[in-house]
């Protein structure tokens, strides 16, 4: 094992997948979450279900038995001092909440390094770019000067490709995994900092859990890449598929969204990866279609951006409005992504609008 790390979580939903990895991992994590969830968290610890390859009945991994520390904190009062690393595993939304937009900046103010796993990059990942003009994109942030004050070298970013849900009526210390696919993470700028990263990658890479049978490989690991664009391979998937869940009326499944038209669907696809790679990445950044396709058959729900809007939120993770702004600047456009922009925003006018 490498040094042993002390994560600061920040997300106690998804964040849970993650905090599950680095304590198998033989390091100790902290979930930022409400008070009443921090409680449960405390008392209980949490629980991450995950399918197992080549076995019938998933594992179930709970906290609890684990010999490496798992804490849940509210954020009020945190001292983000004594965390060698933050994970930023909320919603870009739930950054504005109280507290948290405080513990954000006391984060930014320690200089710690900030991996984020978010669909929404952050402004100062986005900094990093070297062909993106940041200033125009900050329309489609909810508060765009919570991010002002991080150095752009101590922000990167993993794709959130793992598909995870909290099953309905269930508690909220557990956590469901439908896609067990890798986290694939940009390096720092500092080397130090991505070495943290490829000590995690390496100690996940071993997690051998008996769960009663024998030693077991748990899926979900974390890929370091060399590459700033990596991440950005999420972004193609975002278009043809999670983000044409959402119809004028309705919400259907990321399977339906991406099959029930394969060819508009490879076309949108195809459109977004040539955005990544106009911005610096190469074909090997990015997921083939095929590959992706395959993936969406057995992503039987609506997607959480879809699921949200339906579900009344007023605000939602504006990844359409951030990949439309970038294409502008790269003279490119997009009828899909002009379409999902135009029926988000309807959709988030009526919650507002409380209709």
């Amino acid at each position: 094992m490498s040094n042993r790390y002390n994560v600061l979580i920040m997300g106690a939903s998804y964040g849970s997948l993650f905090a599950t990895k680095v304590l198998l991992a033989g390091h100790d994590a902290a979930l930022v979450c409400t008070p009443a969830t921090a409680e449960l968290i405390n008392g209980e610890g949490t629980m991450v279900r995950f399918p197992i390859r080549g076995r019938e009945t998933p594992v179930d991994i709970y906290s609890s038995d684990l010999e490496s520390n798992l804490r849940a904190m509210a954020p009020e009062g945190l001292d983000p001092g004594s965390f060698d690393l933050v994970v930023l595993a909320m919603q870009e939304a739930q950054y504005s909440a109280p507290g948290v937009r405080e513990l954000l900046r006391r984060v930014a103010a320690e200089r710690t390094p900030c991996l984020a796993v978010m669909n929404m990059p952050p402004l100062p990942y986005l900094e990093r770019i070297p062909k993106l003009s940041v200033g125009p994109l900050e329309k489609c942030f909810v508060e765009p000067s919570l991010w002002s004050e991080f150095e752009p070298g101590l922000v990167t970013l993993a794709s959130p490709d793992p598909q995870a849900y909290r099953p309905p009526d269930g508690p909220k210390n557990h956590l469901h995994v439908g896609l067990p696919t890798n986290f694939k993470a940009a390096p720092f700028e500092n080397e130090e900092h991505t070495a943290i990263l490829q000590d995690l990658e390496a100690d996940i890479d071993e997690i051998r859990y008996d769960a009663g049978d024998g030693p077991l490989e748990v899926p979900v690991k974390l890929r370091v890449y060399e590459s700033l664009f990596v991440p950005l391979a999420k972004w193609p998937m975002l278009v043809s598929g999670n983000y044409r869940c959402i119809k004028p009326n309705e919400m259907i499944s990321i399977r339906d969204a991406v099959h029930s038209d394969v060819d508009a669907s490879r076309e949108a696809y195809s459109w977004a990866g040539q955005l990544c790679v106009e911005l610096g990445a190469s074909d090997t950044d990015l997921v083939p279609f095929e590959k992706y396709a395959k993936a969406a058959e057995g992503l039987g729900k609506p997607s959480s951006a879809a699921r949200a809007l339906f579900g009344g939120a007023e605000y939602i993770e504006r990844v359409d409005c951030l990949i439309r702004q970038i294409a502008l600047q790269q003279d490119l456009r997009s009828d899909t992504v002009d379409e999902i922009v135009r029926l988000v925003d309807d959709r988030l006018e009526k919650n507002r609008a409380g209709s």
